[in-house]
Formats: C-alpha cells, sequence, structure tokens
C-alpha cells in the first residue's frame, strides 16, 4: 500500500506482463495497473478492486494492512472484471458489508456473482460520510459502462475517477510526474481512442457537468495507469480537446492491405500526391501495423484514406475489420477515400468506399480500382486523387 493523500492509500495491483487488454482487443505494450484505493477514516472504505487473477494476492495484502473485518464499506465505481473481480472473495469473507454503487452497479454484481449483497444505491449528488473526508458520487453512465461512477473526496481534493483519465501504463512510480511524460500522453490518448471514443458527446457533457460543480481538485486518481499528482487539469483540457466533434492533428492517414504490392503502389502515389498538396500523412500497412495503434492514428486524423486489393469478391481480413472497428468506435468528422487493386471481379475498393459513408466520414472521390497492377496513367490518376484529397482538406 502507498499513501497518497492522509490517510488514503493506492493498494492495487501492477500487472507487468500484461500484453493484451479486452481479451485480444487492446494492446497494451507497456503493461497496465489495476487502481484500487483504500480511506483510513472514522469509517474504512475500499474503493474498487482488481482483476480476479490476483484476487488472493490483493486479499492477503488487505489483510495485512488493515484487516478485512476492519472494512466498513466498499464502493464499487464499475464492476467490469478489471475493477470487480475479487468481490465475491471479499464479500465470502465479510458478506455483510455495505456495499456502494449505482442501480444499474447493483443489477450488473448480481449477473456476474449470482449474490444479494449488502447494496447501497447512489447517485449524483449522493454524499458518503466517512468522518474527516466525504464521498461525493457522481454517476458517470455509458463512459463507458451503464454502472459507471466516480467520486471526489471532499476534504482531500481528490478525485476517484474511475476509467475517466486513465491509461494501460506501468511505469517506475504510480504518478504522473515521475514518470516519462511522453509515455503517458501516448498511452492516455490510445485509451481515450480505443475506449472512450465513441463517447465523446457524453463525456463533454459529463466534464462540464462536474467543472459547474467548482470541485477543488488538486490530485485525479483513475482505476488504471498513473495518479494525476502535478497538474492534474491538463488531463481534464486533453479529454475536452479530444472529445470536439472535429479534434484531428492534421495530417491524412493512409491505410492499404495488399498481396502484391499493387495496392501498396497505390498507397505511395496517393502519399505523392498529398505531399505535392502540402498534406502531411501516415502511411501504414494494415496487416501488420498494431490494431489499437492503428485506431490511434486514425483518431488523431483528418483524412482516412483506405486500400485493399479484392479476395473472394471482398476485402482483405485485416480490411475488414479494421472498416467494423471505424464503425464501431464511431470515427466521424473525417474525410475519407478508398482505392485498391483487383484481378477479374473487383469490389473491394467500393465496399470500402460503402462501408467508410455508412460509418459517417465524408467521401472526397469516387473509388480507384486498377486490375492487376497500376499502370503509369493509373499511377498518376492515383496522384491526382491525392492532390484532390489535399485540396479538400486545404479549403
Amino acid at each position: 500500500m502507498l499513501e497518497i493523500k492522509k490517510n488514503i492509500y493506492w493498494c492495487g495491483i501492477r500487472d507487468w506482463g500484461l500484453g493484451v487488454f479486452h481479451g485480444h482487443e487492446l494492446s497494451t505494450h507497456r503493461a497496465s495497473s489495476y487502481n484500487s484505493y483504500l480511506i483510513k477514516d472514522k469509517k474504512t472504505v475500499l474503493v474498487d478492486t482488481v482483476w480476479d487473477p490476483y484476487k488472493e494476492k490483493f486479499i492477503e495484502d488487505l489483510e495485512r494492512n488493515v484487516g478485512l473485518t476492519n472494512i466498513d464499506a466498499i464502493v464499487i465505481n464499475h464492476v467490469e472484471p478489471d475493477h470487480g473481480g475479487s468481490l465475491g472473495l471479499i464479500m465470502e469473507k465479510i458478506p455483510n458489508t455495505p456495499m456502494y454503487c449505482t442501480k444499474n452497479g447493483a443489477e450488473i454484481i448480481k449477473r456476474y456473482f449470482g449474490k444479494e449483497w449488502n447494496f447501497n444505491i447512489v447517485k449524483t449528488g449522493d454524499v458518503l460520510d466517512l468522518g474527516e473526508y466525504k464521498l461525493n458520487f457522481v454517476d458517470m453512465q455509458m463512459i463507458h459502462w451503464p454502472d459507471s461512477m466516480l467520486e471526489y473526496v471532499d476534504g482531500a481534493k481528490l478525485l476517484l475517477s474511475n476509467d475517466a483519465f486513465g491509461q494501460h501504463y506501468c511505469g517506475k512510480s504510480i504518478f504522473n510526474d515521475e514518470n516519462d511524460q511522453c509515455e503517458i500522453s501516448q498511452e492516455a490518448i490510445k485509451y481515450y481512442a480505443n475506449i472512450l471514443g465513441p463517447f465523446k458527446p457524453l463525456i463533454t457533457k459529463k466534464i462540464e457537468q462536474i467543472l459547474a460543480m467548482n470541485l477543488d481538485v488538486d490530485m485525479i486518481a483513475p482505476s488504471h495507469g498513473i495518479i494525476w499528482r502535478t497538474n492534474p487539469a491538463q488531463i481534464i483540457e486533453n479529454y475536452l480537446e479530444w472529445s470536439k466533434p472535429d479534434y484531428n492533428e492534421g495530417y491524412a492517414v493512409i491505410i492499404y492491405d495488399t498481396m502484391y504490392h499493387a495496392t501498396r503502389d497505390m498507397a505511395e502515389a496517393i502519399a505523392k500526391g498529398l505531399e505535392e498538396g502540402g498534406v502531411k500523412y501516415k502511411l501504414f500497412n494494415a496487416a501488420t501495423k498494431d490494431r489499437s495503434d492503428l485506431n490511434v492514428e486514425i483518431f488523431k486524423s483528418n483524412a482516412v484514406i483506405l486500400g485493399s486489393c479484392t479476395v473472394n469478391n471482398s476485402v482483405l481480413r485485416a480490411t475488414a475489420s479494421l472498416l467494423d472497428e471505424i464503425k464501431g468506435l464511431k470515427v466521424k468528422n473525417k474525410l475519407a477515400f478508398a482505392f485498391g487493386a483487383y484481378g477479374w471481379s473487383g469490389e473491394a475498393h467500393k465496399i470500402i468506399s460503402q462501408k467508410l459513408s455508412e460509418a459517417g466520414l465524408t467521401l472526397c472521390g469516387e473509388p480507384i480500382g486498377v486490375r492487376y497492377k497500376a499502370s503509369p496513367e493509373e499511377i498518376e490518376k492515383c496522384i491526382e486523387a491525392g492532390r484532390n484529397i489535399a485540396k479538400q482538406l486545404k479549403a
């Protein structure tokens, strides 16, 4: 356990070996942590638990440092197993302990554990008086689960922010000011783009609601990654910026999938046209680029230029899953363009164009398809397409 404020302790687990998350959906190159917090006041309160593979160690640490029977209440901000996974074992040992959660939280806990525990349903504005400190509850529904909430610890100037403002990151310290700031920034935007991006309008509304409460916050402690001890306002400002409908960092992203480099040749020609038009770009192979990192590049781009050759009257599998991801992550307010090589049937570039449009992106030209391998004239057509996209981006 590590004291982060007077009588408030981090008591989580740092999972140094974690390489993927949410099954195998999200890459975690810098591992992650499951942040649980213990407040020792007139009432001793545990806020969240850890993922169940670590429940024995977690509970042993709690027993050694505080004693389970000395815990007066448990707050569950979010039931997802990386937060609530140890709950079953804890409640076997202290079954009558009051548990504070949202209405949705109680229903989800019942589904996971099949138990009727001592639920105390809370909502925004409710307060739990601990003595020196008071927990002010704030409902965070659908950021990013129906049960999500957070607490402001009145008297400690501390926001226990649940999944908001977190990162999948393990550094040499649990505090932001003792770690590499570039690494933290990379993991914070990756976390946002891959997990919270679909909830942009809700996030903006909720942050504005919290700011209107005029809370005095000098530390933000999320459920994953580092604790924002120095200048915690920076991550709030980042979230407000990232949540803007038209957020981008001023470059196009070109993503291609290819068998024999014909589609890659088209991608490079489009890139040349963008460059001639004065637009910066990044270029990636969908089949070899880490998908979670690619999602970040799409999130930061102002145009998504996507190509695949045709196979079995459709697109290559990496492109197919990427199109699903673009739709699922609700990528909006970006220009889009499709291209691809084919041998005989030639559906891929048309499918990509249609799906990009259906996902809510703005098409900036008819898709280009070339048969087998682009001729010099067709390469020039791709270059011209890049120039045209550049004109639209600079308009």
